[in-house]
């Protein structure tokens, strides 16, 4: 039976939401994949379509185990809905972006779990980042030097057209929707 959790990973101004995006566009009507909103502590914007959580609600329901997977970076809380694991456990491939801090963990603890990992060339990312300029990216060059390996299943590069990159994820999408 088809279904568990493809993760999303990489650096800051990779293009995970971007990428994500236009996955989400090109398999819009077919039901073997979901795309959750992420929660968190803050408003959605124009660089991601989140759902945002009060930060005393995320803090109780992380307390409670009320999220399959959920984790803190750059003074916020990040979490997957609870609905995510449901549609996994049915069969569908639930797509999320992630912190590469709890890839572990997810392995551990959500079923079929497979990493992919967006890339981009240092020089890419730093003006990705400086032009989307939001004050909670904090300091840039601090950002890209923290760059944390990702044990990703597979890989793709989003340094050029970004239509190239979709299309690639896409194909992972659709080889784990088959082959599971």
């Amino acid at each position: 039976m088809a279904g568990g959790f493809v993760l999303v990973v990489g650096p800051s101004g990779a293009g995970k939401d971007t990428v994500i995006a236009a996955a989400r566009a090109q398999l819009a009507g077919d039901p073997r994949f979901v795309f959750p909103r992420r929660l968190v502590t803050r408003p959605p914007s124009a660089h991601e379509d989140n759902a945002e959580i009060a930060e005393a609600e995320f803090s109780r329901a992380a307390a409670a185990g009320a999220f399959p997977l959920h984790w803190r970076a750059h003074g916020l809380g990040y979490a997957i809905p609870a609905e995510a694991l449901t549609e996994a456990e049915q069969g569908r491939v639930v797509v999320c972006n992630v912190s590469r801090r709890v890839i572990e963990a997810a392995r551990r603890t959500l079923p079929g779990v497979h990493v992919v990992a967006i890339t981009a060339a240092p020089e890419i990312l730093a003006a990705r980042l400086a032009a989307r300029g939001r004050p909670e990216d904090g300091d840039l060059a601090a950002r890209l030097a923290r760059a944390l390996p990702a044990e990703a299943d597979d890989t793709v590069a989003n340094d050029g057209d970004r239509r190239v990159a979709a299309a690639g994820f896409v194909a992972i999408l659709r080889d784990r929707a088959g082959r599971r």
